[in-house]
């Protein structure tokens, strides 16, 4: 408690600045986001206003548009205008030349003159259509003062001033001879009387052109302005002098010019009047413009104007055109959709840029504490891997002194209940290492730590081994367990061995431990000829499963199926019919559609046991989880290990699936992708296990009977692998025939079969009397060549071979090795010397007299590994740590191997080796100093290299690659077994295999 109050003192010592420092983070993070939230503050300012001014921009240039265009408009229609009223005013100039032309040729060429005031009235007033602008037309003649008497007499009045008063003396006057009716007022006066008329006729006569006066209030209150037109005697040139135009003048045509009129009809013919306002302006004098048309009242709206020039063909008078809109023209749609459509969309590019960035800086964020997690979750994996490690050597290596002190107990004198407690005890301790296994396979599944090798293995010989593992389970519930291969699959595969012997082992367990009748069947085919796939397919039934209509009432029925054992299996596919077909594969020789070196494999394990639930189905492979919570009670298991198959299948390509049916049974299968191998290709770099099975049968023959097809067709397969052919019969009656001679008999074989094999079930007490009777008197009396009658049992019983006068019985399962021993006694054939070899007298040989130094810091392992390796004739030093390892294994030394131990205190077992690897390479070195014509340099390197195995209990750091890396050469895990120190020692003392 003390210990543990300190330790918690410190702690908070240790933590009483983290409140302070997250303070101060969290300060500095909150200033950090104040000056975050300022700019991000300003950026969205400055946005808002850079779209507030692209929105300005857009409304003024859109504005602009449209007021450039109504300008144009109005330049346009301005101008048109104004054309058409200099040329309406050109045609009404031309009309009172013509006028001039008409007085100056009737009046004056005649003689007497042809022209009068009432012809000239009569005439103007007929062509007054041709001068709709002109009110009246008149035509005052050039009167000197000489002649103002005679020309006063002659027309009988007297010539008059503008205000009807007699015009006072002076040079010449211009008295109105000829007047249209509508200005039949003014005959008589003077037009020189007044200024401005005075001025416009020596205008007119000076230039010889039309002159106007400014603009004044006709009769008809419009304004209007006076066109005056010279008339002359003679015909001058266009460049007459103004001497000569005076003198040639003879007289001065006026008319009365209706402006406005001229303008309101002008404007009435176009359109778009309405949208104008039109001024005409005399602007002779430009600082006091005239109004000729058009109201002097400015508009309300300032709105555009533009200005045209007219010219009425007075040189001496300057007149234009004012034109603007009536109203101020409308701002268009578009600036103001355009620009608010702009502003919004720029509004919205912000959003979505901001939104961009905000999810940008989130998901960095994010990035940022996945990576922290992935980083504490990597350290809790490292942590979790080291725990594992530690557990795993921590248990496995009490529990390697625990296994082999039995084991050596079991080697020294025992009663038979002291052999009794001591194999109970092993049997739990190897239990105890496999629950052990299979949790720290599961937590290498998890790190991925988890390699497959790739070695030569026998697949009928790793079944085999299955097979006799549980045999003994087998017969004590009296169930069938069988294995049948394909003779289409190699014989030897490159893979993984160990891991395939474990999910058979796995798989069949779980067979073995939930079936109590029936059978279990192991089969393997290729994958081309086989058809079970791995999806699952159960029949659909009518009534529910198994044509029941309750899961509880699904039992199989008594009706004999052709199965192994005659009960019902879950799976329709590994009906007889499918097996039949399988085999007629076999027997056509079908080529295999593969030209590749890869096999995939199809395993099945099929059984008759209690099924599964159909709402456990879907947990089947989920780790730690079972049917229901009383299967772990009834048949115990902890349900880790499908999990662990289904990973490994996984790890070998393959896939793996299931169908069950409650009460009827379970049929798992599996694929797994290998690689054939010759034997040929099996070198020192691959060390392969074979066990040869026997050739002393070759050539022999054998009658089965058996009723059932498929446990006949697995009987076949394991006779035919020791060369024995054999004939299937369904009943004793037809063997009796065919061992008699009788005809109709059909057998493949021409031979006359040597042994006689029976179930036990075609044989069994409800035998007819006269068929065994005759079988015993065959026997007993018949010639001595007739067949060794071999019984076939589930179970084991001396009483049976004397019960049915049978010369031996073979207790199934069936393997190779069992059946050959069986036939070896039974027909008395002798073994040869390499036959009757074991793996543990090849052990013995393989250490017989090798020195070999063991180091490990604990002293039960010491005991345990020398007991064991001196067991098999091997010389054994012991030393406990590194430090004395690098002391006795000083070159030269007398040492054939190294067991290392590689959790030691000081100097671990990596350490020590990378240092015994550096002494081996420097006394290389010096013996290559030495004398280099000895060898070369390939044999010199390998002078000294001393073979070292890791001894470990840490199954999960102790991998090949790890091995490797610190110069090691293998290793082997404790406990130690037999097989497996065989196989991991054979490659470094065999002298046939060394290199």
């Amino acid at each position: 408690m003390g210990v543990g109050g300190g330790g918690g003192g410190e702690a908070a010592a240790v933590s009483a600045p983290a409140p302070a420092e997250e303070a101060g983070k969290d300060a500095e993070d909150g200033s950090g986001w104040t000056l975050k939230a300022k700019l991000i503050a300003v950026a969205v300012l400055l946005w808002v206003l850079g779209a507030a001014a692209l929105g300005v921009f857009l409304h003024s240039y859109f504005r602009h548009a449209a007021l450039r265009k109504a300008e144009e408009g109005l330049v346009s229609m301005c101008e048109e205008r104004a054309r058409m009223l200099q040329d309406q005013f050109a045609v009404s100039v031309n009309h009172v030349h013509a006028l001039a032309i008409l007085v100056a040729t009737f009046h004056y060429e005649k003689r007497p003159p042809a022209l009068d005031q009432n012809t000239f009235a009569d005439y103007t007033a007929r062509t007054s259509f041709e001068r709709p602008l002109l009110s009246g037309v008149a035509y005052a003649q050039r009167v000197v003062h000489g002649d103002r008497e005679s020309f006063e007499r002659q027309q009988g009045w007297i010539i008059k001033t503008m205000k009807h008063e007699p015009s006072p003396v002076q040079d010449e006057y211009a008295p109105v001879v000829y007047s249209q009716e509508t200005v039949s007022y003014i005959e008589g006066l003077d037009m020189m009387s007044g200024e401005e008329d005075r001025e416009n006729i020596l205008r007119s006569r000076a230039s010889g052109k039309a002159v106007l006066t400014r603009p004044f209030r006709l009769m008809s209150n419009h304004l209007g302005v006076v066109l005056t037109f010279p008339v002359y005697h003679v015909d001058l040139s266009s460049d007459a002098k103004e001497e000569d135009r005076v003198a040639a003048t003879a007289g001065y045509l006026g008319g009365s010019f209706d402006v406005e009129s001229l303008v309101e009809n002008l404007l009435r013919q176009l359109a778009g009047n309405q949208e104008l306002v039109v001024n005409v302006y005399d602007v002779t004098n430009s600082s006091n413009p005239l109004v000729m048309y058009g109201s002097e009242v400015s508009l309300g709206n300032p709105s555009p104007s533009h200005i045209c020039m007219l010219d009425f063909g007075d040189p001496f008078r300057k007149h234009h055109m004012v034109c603007r809109y009536r109203n101020k023209p409308q701002l268009p749609w578009s600036a103001i959709s355009s620009s608010s459509g702009v502003f919004v969309i720029c509004m919205l590019v912000g959003y979505i840029v901001g939104a961009a960035w905000s999810r940008y800086d989130n998901v960095k964020e994010d990035c940022r504490k996945m990576e922290e997690l992935k980083k504490q979750a990597e350290a809790a994996d490292v942590a979790k891997s080291q725990f594992l490690a530690t557990v795993s050597h921590e248990i496995r290596t009490p529990m390697n002194g625990v296994l082999g002190m039995l084991d050596m107990l079991l080697d020294t004198d025992l009663t038979s209940t002291q052999r009794d407690f001591a194999q109970t005890a092993q049997v739990c301790g190897k239990a105890l290492i496999s629950l052990i296994n299979e949790v720290l396979d599961r937590a290498k599944i998890e790190a991925g730590k988890l390699d497959l090798e790739s070695v030569p293995f026998d697949l009928r010989s790793i079944l085999d081994d299955v097979i006799s593992l549980f045999s003994s389970k087998s017969r004590e519930k009296g169930i069938e367990l069988a294995v049948y291969v394909s003779e289409r699959v190699p014989e030897l595969l490159l893979g993984d061995p160990g891991r395939f012997r474990q999910i058979i082992t796995n798989l069949v367990g779980n067979s073995i431990k939930f079936t109590e009748r029936g059978h279990i069947f192991v089969q393997v085919h290729l994958a081309d000829h086989s058809n079970l796939a791995t999806e699952p397919k159960v029949e659909s039934v009518a009534n529910g499963m198994n044509g029941h209509k309750d899961e509880k009432t699904a039992v199989a029925t008594s009706v004999s199926l052709n199965t192994l054992s005659g009960f019902e299996a879950a799976d329709s596919r590994n009906s007889w019919e499918n097996f039949k077909l399988l085999l007629s594969y076999e027997k056509n020789e079908m080529p295999y559609e593969s030209v590749s070196d890869k096999v995939t494999l199809v395993v099945s394990v099929e059984d008759t046991g209690i099924g599964i639930p159909l709402d456990a189905q879907a947990k089947v492979f989920t780790p730690f989880m079972q049917a229901d919570s009383s299967t772990s009670r009834t048949y115990g298991g902890t349900g880790i290990g499908l999990s662990i198959s289904k990973c490994l299948v996984e790890l070998m390509g393959g896939q793996i699936n299931f169908v069950s049916r409650p009460h009827v049974g379970s049929t798992f299968t599996f694929t797994a992708a290998l690689q054939r191998c010759d034997r040929s290709a099996i070198g020192d770099s691959k060390p392969v296990m074979l066990h040869p099975l026997p050739s002393s049968f070759k050539g022999l023959s054998a009658l089965l009977v058996d009723r059932r097809p498929v446990r006949a067709t697995v009987t076949k397969y394991h006779l035919q692998r020791l060369g024995i052919a054999c004939d299937v019969v369904a009943t004793i009656e037809l063997a009796l025939g065919v061992l008699s001679g009788r005809n109709g008999s059909s057998l493949t074989s021409t031979k006359q079969p040597c042994m006689l094999l029976i179930e036990s079930d075609s044989w069994g007490f409800k035998i007819d009397v006269p068929l065994r009777s005759r079988l015993l008197e065959m026997k007993q009396n018949g010639p001595p060549g007739l067949p060794k009658t071999i019984l076939l049992a589930a179970a084991e019983s001396g009483k049976l071979k004397a019960h049915y006068a049978v010369d031996s019985v073979i207790t199934k399962p069936l393997k190779a090795s069992g059946l050959a021993a069986c036939l070896f006694q039974t027909l008395g054939i002798t073994q040869s010397s390499n036959e009757r070899r074991d793996n543990s007298g090849s052990l013995h040989g393989l250490l017989l007299g090798k020195n070999i130094l063991v180091v490990d810091d604990n002293k039960v392992n010491l005991r345990v590994a020398a007991g064991t390796l001196k067991k098999f004739g091997a010389k054994v030093e012991c030393v406990e740590s590194g430090k004395d390892a690098l002391a006795s294994l000083q070159v030269p030394h007398k040492f054939h191997l190294c067991l290392m131990d590689i959790q030691m205190p000081e100097m671990d077992g990596f350490e020590a080796t990378k240092q015994i690897r550096a002494m081996e390479a420097k006394a290389n070195e010096q013996a290559v100093a030495c004398d280099d014509s000895e060898t070369d340099g390939a044999t010199r390197a390998a002078r000294w290299h001393l073979p070292v195995l890791a001894m470990t209990a840490d199954v999960i750091q102790a991998t090949h690659e790890e091995c490797t890396k610190y110069g090691m050469d293998g290793y082997v895990t404790k406990p130690f077994e037999e097989k497996q120190l065989f196989q991991a020692l054979q490659k470094f003392l065999d002298p046939g295999m060394s290199s």
